[in-house]
Formats: structure tokens, C-alpha cells, sequence
């Protein structure tokens, strides 16, 4: 005797609908259907169907797009017999959690999600990649790609259904995407659709090192481009909107007849305090053509330019000059905020010994 079966069959009405027509095997001996029950109704002209090893399809016709992201979380979820005894409700049916472990919808299949136009629809994609731990013992089957990462981002919850945030969706993506439109399309739309940070999409490409694909590495300049000008813009926008005065743009600092010190996004030469864009982003080895902001010499590791942009900011500060730091998010988040942050800088220059005089000149 199956001790996981129950002794009378659990009634099905209590269930979300696409639970009624998608579960794993695990679920239906929950609910009195015993293996061999489930394995009759999947035969051939039978009223169910196999959707994947251990899920049924509760129907005979093709599956849905929602009914078959459900199947490939139920699959590389497999959530124990035991576990299954009280079958939780997917997401925004009424229960805090779905019966999927800790597998996460990722690549184009989250991409269509989060409503990207530039991705395909869900009914023509061939596979649903599912993000799952490292140590998960499953295999790829079918129409799902299992996807293994040493750590789990945290889920979005779309439509009830637990996806990858946008930086890691894309990065799984991209790893599978040969054609280079299609890969810039992808990060451009994450950039203008204001989805997530260029420097977040970059961290997440490096760590899948992606970086060495050349397609990926000119999508990635390009990338890098469109955020820096979008954060421009904001940068542009806190400077009218709220009252702060005209700063000199995008200029570069020397000291006179001396060194080059650096260049700075916006600088008050009478206050001497200077505003830089921070946007930089991890780079994979010592690839040439990823930018960040600012320009790279080939074969620097990131601890060099670190350490270099760590100078020159004590340089210019060291000579009296204030240098505050925004980075993209911020401009985004709060814009308020940060206008505040310059202003007070700004006011606090009276209260300081004066700078050292330094060149201004154009970038």
C-alpha cells in the first residue's frame, strides 16, 4: 500500500483553474490518483497527457503557453510526495507560495514577462529555460532547458508565476542567442524600458562569462552608451528642476602647466564642487571595447580602475574641490534626493578653505 495515497480522493474544486489542468504526479496522489491511475488516463486517445516526466496535462489538446510554464516549474520544482499533501494554490489564488520549490522562469520565456516586445511571444518559443539551484538532480527534457546557478536571485511574481529578474533573464538569454541584432535589441529595450541598470545587466554577463563573445561585447558598448546618455539626461533634468545653478558640462581638469586630474560630468569652478557619474560595471578579463563611462586601457583589471578613479577623486579633493558621486539608480530613484545632496554641497563651499586653481577645458 502507497502510504503517500490518501485513504478517500480529495476533491479538485479548490484549485486554481490552471491547476486543474496541470499537475505533477506528486500532487495528483495528494488528491487519491494513484500512479497507475494517471499513467491509464495519459495512454493514447486517453483524456490526459504526459506533459513532462512526473506532470500531466489534465486534457488532450496542446497546452497553453500559461499551462506550459506551470508544467516546467512542476518539473523542476518536483516537490516530494510528502509535500504535497496539502497542495498549496499558485500564486494569487490565495496562498503565499506555489508548489515549485525554488525554480524561477528565466531567458526569453521571463523576457516575454516582463512584457519585452523585442522577445517572442511565449506560444513560439521552442523551450522554457527554468532557473533551478546548482545541486537540483534533474535533467533537461522536453521543451524545458534547465538553467543551473550557485545562487538563486530573488523571484518576481508575474501573473502567478515566479520569475528571474531582468539582469539575470537577459543574461540566460543572451548565453543562447548567436545573432547580434537580437542580442542588442534585448539589452537596449532593458536600458530605454527603464527594466534595470546597464551596470546590473553588465554584472550579470560577466559572471556568466558572455563577455567574450565579440556580438556580445559590441551590444554591451552600446548598452553602456544608452544608460550613460539616459543618466546624462536625469543628470540635466536635477539641475532645472529643482533650482540648482548652471554647472559647466562634461569637462576635463588640469592642474595649470601640471597634470591631467580627470574629468568630472558637471563642475561649479567658483564653489569648486564637481559631480561625476558613477556607471561603472564589472568587465570579463581583458577584453578591448567595454566601456563603462570612462575611458579603459587594454589589460587593466577591474582592481586597477577601481583603484584609479579611487586617485583621482582624492586628488581633487585633496585640492579642495568636492567631488559628489550619483550613480544611474540613484538619478532614477530619487532625483530629489540627490538634488539635495548637490545643494548642500554647494552651500557647504563657503565654509571651506579655497580650492587650488585648476584648468577647466571641454571634453
Amino acid at each position: 500500500m502507497n502510504h503517500n495515497t490518501p485513504l478517500s480522493p480529495r476533491p479538485l474544486r479548490h484549485l486554481a483553474d490552471v491547476q486543474r489542468r496541470v499537475m505533477s504526479t506528486a500532487q495528483l496522489r495528494a488528491h487519491g490518483i494513484s500512479a497507475a491511475d494517471a499513467a491509464a488516463h495519459c495512454r493514447p486517445e486517453g483524456p490526459w497527457q504526459q506533459l513532462l516526466p512526473g506532470v500531466c496535462l489534465l486534457h488532450p489538446g496542446p497546452p497553453t503557453s500559461e499551462e506550459r510554464l506551470h508544467g516546467a516549474l512542476l518539473y523542476a520544482g518536483r516537490p516530494p510526495a510528502r509535500a504535497a499533501k496539502s497542495v498549496p494554490a499558485q500564486p494569487g489564488a490565495g496562498a503565499p507560495r506555489a508548489p515549485y520549490a525554488d525554480a524561477l522562469v528565466t531567458g526569453l520565456a521571463a523576457l516575454a514577462l516582463h512584457r519585452f516586445s523585442s522577445a517572442p511571444p511565449l506560444l513560439s518559443l521552442d523551450r522554457v529555460d527554468v532557473l533551478v539551484p546548482r545541486t537540483r538532480r534533474l535533467r533537461s527534457t522536453g521543451f524545458v532547458r534547465l538553467v543551473r546557478a550557485p545562487a538563486m536571485p530573488t523571484a518576481v511574481q508575474i501573473a502567478g508565476v515566479p520569475v528571474a529578474p531582468v539582469a539575470r533573464a537577459l543574461a540566460d538569454a543572451v548565453a543562447g542567442l548567436s545573432e547580434a541584432g537580437a542580442v542588442r535589441r534585448l539589452l537596449t529595450e532593458a536600458v530605454r524600458g527603464h527594466h534595470c541598470e546597464p551596470a546590473a545587466v553588465v554584472r550579470e554577463l560577466n559572471q556568466a562569462k558572455l563577455l567574450t563573445r565579440p556580438h556580445v561585447v559590441d551590444a554591451v558598448d552600446s548598452l553602456l552608451a544608452e544608460g550613460r546618455a539616459i543618466a546624462e539626461d536625469r543628470l540635466y533634468q536635477m539641475v532645472a528642476e529643482h533650482g540648482l545653478p548652471d554647472p559647466l558640462w562634461n569637462v576635463d581638469l588640469r592642474l595649470p602647466g601640471g597634470p591631467y586630474l580627470g574629468g568630472v560630468d558637471a563642475f561649479w569652478p567658483d564653489l569648486a564642487v564637481a559631480v561625476e557619474l558613477d556607471t561603472r560595471a564589472p568587465r570579463q578579463g581583458s577584453g578591448e571595447g567595454l566601456r563603462a563611462g570612462f575611458q579603459e586601457a587594454p589589460g587593466q583589471d577591474d582592481d586597477t580602475l577601481w583603484s584609479e578613479h579611487a586617485r583621482k577623486r582624492e586628488h581633487l579633493e585633496r585640492l579642495g574641490i568636492t567631488v559628489v558621486h550619483v550613480t544611474p539608480g540613484k538619478l532614477r530613484e530619487s532625483l530629489e534626493q540627490q538634488a539635495t545632496v548637490v545643494r548642500t554641497a554647494l552651500m557647504a563651499s563657503a565654509d571651506r578653505e579655497p580650492a587650488a586653481y585648476v584648468v577647466v577645458l571641454p571634453r
